[in-house]
């Protein structure tokens, strides 16, 4: 069964996310760490609980969930595995780092892309592909099913959802990516997202005022 472990990172307050189980085989999800303090919190862990990193993963590519791709490769040789259509939304940040005040070191780019549906796995754990654009052109969250939990993004947050106005977003697509993608999984699923506290379908449902 897989276990949760986030860190958060970058001026952004962005969750990066271990997803490890037992046989100690483990995903990196959207690593924005930026800081040296922030870098050594993450390997630390790894080593701490002898796990062996095999996957990086983005839910998309926005700059606070990509900063620490290029760590990630140099530390575990680790290339990004996430959609095409986020391939723009990546190329863009080289672009505007600087203007923002980061200093970013280019993402390598993967060697295969994550298609819209399928899945997923390392060690025991089996992670589903769910194709939920809006924030970005082609955001991917990530379902461990038998652990009923989702690695959100920035899709879903805790009474919120995520922001429309960035280029590739669009904010009747992501209420539809919501609706009918997300909210049929179980109400007691347990959503991580990119931004804040945890939460689940069933509360989402009800109380997210956007809904």
């Amino acid at each position: 069964m897989a276990t949760v472990q986030s860190f958060v990172n970058n001026p952004y307050q962005e969750n990066t996310y271990i997803l490890y189980d037992e046989t100690g085989e483990c995903a990196i999800i959207d690593p924005g760490m930026y800081t040296r303090a922030e870098q050594d919190a993450v390997v630390s862990f790894i080593k701490e609980n002898n796990l062996k990193p095999v996957l990086l993963l983005n839910t998309h590519c926005h700059i606070d969930h990509v900063l620490g791709n290029r760590f990630v490769f140099d530390q575990y040789g680790l290339k990004p595995r996430f959609h095409e259509g986020e391939s723009e939304t990546l190329a863009a940040v080289v672009a505007y780092a600087p203007a923002m005040g980061f200093r970013y070191d280019a993402s390598p780019l993967p060697d295969t892309f994550l298609p819209e549906t399928g899945t997923v796995t390392f060690g025991n754990t089996q992670l589903d592909l769910i194709f939920a654009p809006g924030h970005s052109p082609a955001h991917l969250c990530f379902y461990d099913k038998s652990a009923n939990l989702l690695i959100g993004g920035d899709v879903l947050f805790r009474n919120s959802i995520g922001r429309t106005d960035l280029p590739g977003g669009n904010y009747s697509t992501l209420i539809r990516s919501i609706e009918e993608k997300l909210f049929i999984l179980p109400d007691d699923c347990t959503v991580y997202p990119g931004h804040g506290p945890e939460t689940t379908i069933g509360y989402e449902k009800q109380h997210n005022p956007y809904l």
